[in-house]
């Protein structure tokens, strides 16, 4: 497994050996001892997976702590722009988004520690998308941020006129006026 920093402390991009043959490909996507021995030591309690199609923008999403969510995301058929925004107020990097392409091609998984909102828009005609958490559900915790929020200005990769969103995450406030608690 291969471990890219993101520039972000604790947001990590990996990218699992992949062992490929003319049947297809065989990877490991999680192996507890191997996260320890790179210094990932969550401990993950609920795994999700969610199908969209083409345009979906889903998130930005997070839970206040201290039901707050680290998460090891990956694409299982498809292909995404995944996003994060970091509202650790002491972090350097406080109110600064990171964007990762990841795809059933690509193979890459993205590390997002607590403190983060989350959220993903749907680039190929369908995908299937995994993620691991390490803290369950609690809706009465969850919160988010509007997607199109002007302050972070974040290229979701749609055209407008394509954009898929719940009415949900349309009703989220902007990041000036979200609450978190991290």
């Amino acid at each position: 497994m291969e471990i890219r920093e993101t520039g972000f402390e604790d947001l990590l991009v990996l990218k699992p050996s992949r062992f490929a043959d003319s049947r297809g490909f065989f990877l490991e996507s999680y192996n507890r001892e191997r996260f320890i021995k790179a210094g990932i030591e969550n401990d993950f309690k609920q795994d999700n997976y969610s199908s969209s199609q083409y345009g979906v923008i889903r998130g930005l999403h997070y839970q206040l702590a201290p039901y707050s969510q680290a998460k090891l995301v990956q694409v299982l058929k498809g292909k995404i722009l995944d996003v994060v925004v970091d509202l650790r107020k002491d972090s350097p990097t406080f109110g600064k988004s990171f964007c990762q392409e990841l795809s059933e091609e690509n193979g890459l998984q993205l590390m997002i520690p607590r403190g983060f909102a989350h959220g993903f828009s749907v680039l190929s005609p369908e995908v299937l998308f995994s993620y691991k958490c390490d803290n369950l559900y609690n809706k009465a915790a969850e919160r988010g941020i509007k997607y199109n929020d002007a302050d972070l200005a974040i290229a979701w990769g749609i055209p407008e006129n394509k954009i898929v969103i719940s009415d949900k995450d349309e009703g989220h406030p902007p990041f000036k006026d979200a609450e978190y608690n991290f």
